[in-house]
């Protein structure tokens, strides 16, 4: 059992205690004050901590639950959660069908698009002419906690990424992508029906103010970088490179043969 840390919410804040809870928590498991797998003190324990009441404390273990963090053994008590997101990396990998495939919901937001000439490091990765016109896609991925109806978890941005496409090749594909929260189901739209990953290079970086921000991270704190490029399958070329930044307190990656 982790030692008292003394009471950490403060009232007339205009800040919900159960809020404070929930975030000092958080800020616990974060900082690896409850290791993976580790029981958590019960709600009368964590009542007296707070200084609050047991159905306070059982709002803010809710929240966490249902974001995953946290898990409930009947007769047993309440347990950190080992990952909050297992994002697997293989032959097909899908943004959606890897939250789905663990009842949670996948949404992507665009958050700008923007034309340039495609640097040396991008024409290569792309295996075009340096100087070919990009289209370049910024986008937040979401992760929620499926269809729980009100009571659900608030989706949560997880990732940030840096699509770069053939600006003659995928013309209008942001709009699509602003329709359907889907690039797999944009991209059908220009006959790419199906693609597999060519290649993955995962490395551990520092986030920059924007992304730090977007992802709700402290910019001390690493994100796992994920360098890619994905090739069609029916035509075998690459047209598409994806920089993404995942917030390493959310996801797991997982890699598949």
């Amino acid at each position: 059992m982790q030692e008292q840390r003394g009471q950490l919410v403060e009232r007339g804040t205009g800040v919900a205690v159960w809020r404070q809870i929930e975030a000092a928590l958080l800020r616990d498991i974060r900082e690896r004050h409850y290791a993976a797998g580790e029981r958590i003190p019960n709600e009368t324990e964590l009542a007296e901590r707070f200084g609050c009441n047991r159905h306070t404390v059982r709002r803010a273990l809710g929240v966490l639950e249902r974001e995953g963090l946290l898990r409930v053994e009947q007769g047993r008590g309440t347990f950190v959660q080992e990952h909050a997101i297992a994002y697997s990396v293989g032959k097909r990998t899908r943004f959606s069908q890897n939250l789905s495939g663990q009842g949670r919901s996948g949404r992507i937001e665009l958050l700008r698009a923007s034309e340039l000439p495609a640097t040396p490091e991008l024409a290569q990765a792309l295996e075009l002419a340096p100087g070919t016109p990009l289209l370049q896609l910024l986008t937040l991925g979401h992760a929620g906690a499926g269809s729980g109806g009100q009571d659900a978890a608030a989706p949560r941005a997880i990732n940030l990424a840096r699509h770069s496409f053939e600006a003659a090749r995928f013309a209008g594909l942001d709009a699509l992508l602003r329709e359907t929260g889907s690039i797999t189901q944009a991209l059908q739209h220009f006959g790419v029906k199906d693609y597999t990953r060519g290649q993955t290079r995962v490395m551990a970086a520092m986030p920059d103010a924007e992304a730090a921000r977007l992802l709700a991270q402290p910019r001390s704190r690493p994100v796992l970088l994920v360098d890619s490029v994905n090739r069609c399958s029916e035509q075998g070329r690459v047209f598409q490179h994806t920089l993404a930044q995942f917030s390493g307190d959310w996801v797991q990656l997982v890699f598949e043969p």
